[in-house]
């Protein structure tokens, strides 16, 4: 084994390291904001309103993520409309397709966890916020978005890693992030073990820092779920 070669391109490891980070947190940042819309446009009992979300999240969660992304990427430039549109410097860049891609996934996933848990909320909870008033602006603040968010804990934690590993997928569209990055060292230098083996301990490395993560706020937040109290 040479790992000699892996401490040459050291700083390859970490632009690609810091690369899935980026991708990983815009993603999951941008994916949040619009799967909790899309969750709570959900709770307001619109047929057409959840029918259109039902079908988006059944799209994108009943088709491969690698797909989606050659689709936007590769699929859409064929059209000469897109290409001459205001919208091509942005779908003509890798980086941008990406994250269209990887955001568009994980909403699909995260708009299912975030309805469920705010379908699994008891009935008094909400009846009682009625009874006293409550406006739906200040019952979203104060009882849907923490019970929400403290249920979906464990589930999001999950998608959360999920997305992280989804990342590698971005080297299929030129990006270098961490699989890139062993990709290119294996091709140059004729080596398979190494590169990817590292790749792989520093992807636990950051799944390891998640997991810690999540489980403090478990605690931290969600005890009360698991201790009958609240």
């Amino acid at each position: 084994m040479n790992w000699a070669i892996i401490a040459e391109n050291s700083r390859d490891y970490l632009n690609g390291t810091l690369l899935t980070l980026l991708l990983t947190a815009g993603a999951l940042a941008l994916g949040f904001i619009l799967s909790l819309s899309l969750a709570l446009l959900r709770n307001q009992g619109s047929v057409v309103i959840n029918s259109v979300i039902s079908l988006y999240t059944i799209v994108f969660r009943g088709t491969p993520l690698l797909i989606q992304l050659f689709l936007i990427y590769y699929g859409l430039s064929q059209f000469g409309f897109i290409q001459t549109s205001i919208f091509w410097p942005w779908l003509s860049s890798p980086l941008f397709c990406v994250l269209l891609a990887f955001v568009l996934n994980t909403s699909a996933y995260t708009t299912e966890i975030f309805t469920g848990s705010i379908n699994s909320l008891p009935p008094g909870e909400i009846e009682a916020a009625k009874a006293y008033g409550m406006t739906y602006s200040c019952r979203v603040r104060r009882i849907l978005l923490p019970a929400m968010l403290t249920r979906s804990l464990a589930l999001y934690s999950n998608e959360m890693i999920m997305m992280l590993h989804a990342t590698s997928l971005a080297s299929t569209v030129t990006l270098m992030e961490l699989t890139g990055v062993a990709r290119n060292i294996s091709l140059n230098y004729y080596i398979q073990f190494e590169p990817y083996a590292t790749a792989g301990v520093i992807y636990l490395l950051i799944t390891l820092v998640m997991v810690g993560g999540f489980r403090y706020a478990e605690k931290r937040w969600g005890k009360y779920l698991h201790t009958g109290r609240g």
